[in-house]
């Protein structure tokens, strides 16, 4: 693959409903992608929907900076182990695998987001995790991973959930997995991606709730 820049400029705020991109071939023949963010050739700093077809797999491959998975819909598999919906997965620079899926999947990943430093490898099954009470009433949060000044997590909101308002000290990115996420500057079904940058600030709140991966703190050097 050529050099492709899709929103790239990590200065500048972004939305994209992932649900309305047209799914794009992947160097597997039953790989697809719907592309939200790349800078790179095939080998990127990247942010992606990715569905495996049942049976796809791919040979095993580095990942030099790392790379971050939410399981959407299906099992996802490595020869570490099977990951179904709701699976979080942090890959830590340097790590390999061989993945798959048996029966087809789909998933939400980040490519080459972590710091080199970063060496642990994180798997949450969020179905059965405990979550905690978060900072107002109708907020759920279950934190994932925390390195440096990053942290990622999902935040489950019940209907009627408004924030206080503030402002994100290394920006924000927020992918909402299921119901509709809201601020000022708009409203944001299922399958969005919200990327808003260094010292960004907004108020928050979901009328109808909803459930959203959120990831904080990362793009300090954009």
């Amino acid at each position: 693959m050529n050099p492709v820049q899709i929103n790239a400029d990590e200065t500048q705020r972004c939305v994209v409903n992932s649900e309305q991109l047209d799914w794009l071939a992947s160097p597997q023949s039953q790989v697809q992608r719907r592309l939200l963010a790349r800078d790179g050739g095939e080998v990127a700093r990247a942010t992606s929907i990715v569905r495996y077809a049942p049976g796809a797999r791919f040979t095993a491959h580095l990942h030099a900076l790392g790379e971050e998975i939410l399981v959407l819909e299906g099992t996802f598999s490595d020869e570490l182990g099977d990951y179904g919906p709701g699976s979080y997965l942090k890959n830590p620079p340097g790590s390999s695998h061989a993945p798959f899926s048996v029966d087809g999947c789909t998933l939400f990943v980040k490519l080459r987001h972590l710091q080199p430093q970063d060496s642990e490898r994180v798997v949450v099954d969020t179905r059965r995790a405990r979550w905690r009470q978060g900072m107002v009433e109708g907020l759920t949060v279950l934190p994932l991973s925390e390195f440096g000044t990053t942290h990622t997590a999902l935040v489950r909101w019940a209907p009627g959930t408004f924030f206080n308002p503030h402002r994100h000290y290394g920006g924000e990115e927020i992918f909402v997995v299921e119901g509709v996420f809201e601020d000022e500057h708009g409203r944001y079904p299922q399958g969005c991606w919200i990327r808003s940058p260094h010292l960004s600030h907004h108020q928050p709140f979901s009328r109808e709730g909803c459930l959203i991966l959120v990831k904080t703190g990362h793009l300090l050097d954009a």
